[in-house]
């Protein structure tokens, strides 16, 4: 099960990095790249331990709290098995996998965790759901999220990927997938 957990997430990256259902000012609230430019900041970590930079842009911690916030409120609790953030992407990147065996209702609570992260400023962009397993985009503050529920099946994942857009997190992203990539 851990190995489907990373195969998973790592596939969330991909589509992260990618830029995957950004493009074109599609998305609910057209933010697909606002605030893109100026998140770069952010992925220092922040300064002052607060929940945004200098910038006003979001820290990980900062969207660290936000997600855990949203999910534990819906009735979510937090996986601790989940594989963890390389160090050199904890400032622009954040996982939080949920116990989605553990949920009395996975459906129920996903849906709740995504409608207090829109009410919390995160700007909904596409979605798509496919064969019981639904992804949603979220932007906010030079972050883009991605919520993931794919508990319908035998197999229950739920999770919240977050990555900073700026150029130097993505910089990092770019190095780590070389670093990683099988010849």
């Amino acid at each position: 099960m851990r190995k489907a957990m990373w195969v998973a997430a790592a596939a969330g990256v991909a589509l992260l990095v990618s830029g995957c259902g950004s493009e074109g000012g599609t998305d609910k609230g057209g933010s697909s790249s606002a605030g893109s430019s100026s998140a770069g900041s952010a992925s220092t970590g922040g300064s002052g331990g607060g929940s945004e930079a200098g910038d006003g842009t979001l820290t990980a911690d900062a969207v660290s709290k936000e997600i855990e916030s949203a999910a534990t409120a819906a009735g979510f609790a937090e996986d601790p098995t989940g594989d963890p953030v390389a160090p050199e992407l904890k400032n622009c990147m954040v996982t939080w996998n949920a116990d989605a065996e553990k949920a009395a209702d996975p459906k129920k609570s996903y849906d709740g965790t995504v409608t207090a992260l829109a009410k919390g400023g995160w700007a909904e962009g596409k979605g798509l759901a496919q064969g019981g397993s639904e992804i949603k985009t979220f932007t906010k503050s030079g972050w883009q999220l991605k919520a993931s529920n794919h508990s319908t099946g035998p197999l229950k994942m739920v999770m919240f990927i977050a990555t900073d857009t700026g150029p130097e997190c993505e910089a990092l992203f770019a190095a780590d997938l070389k670093k990683n990539k099988k010849p």
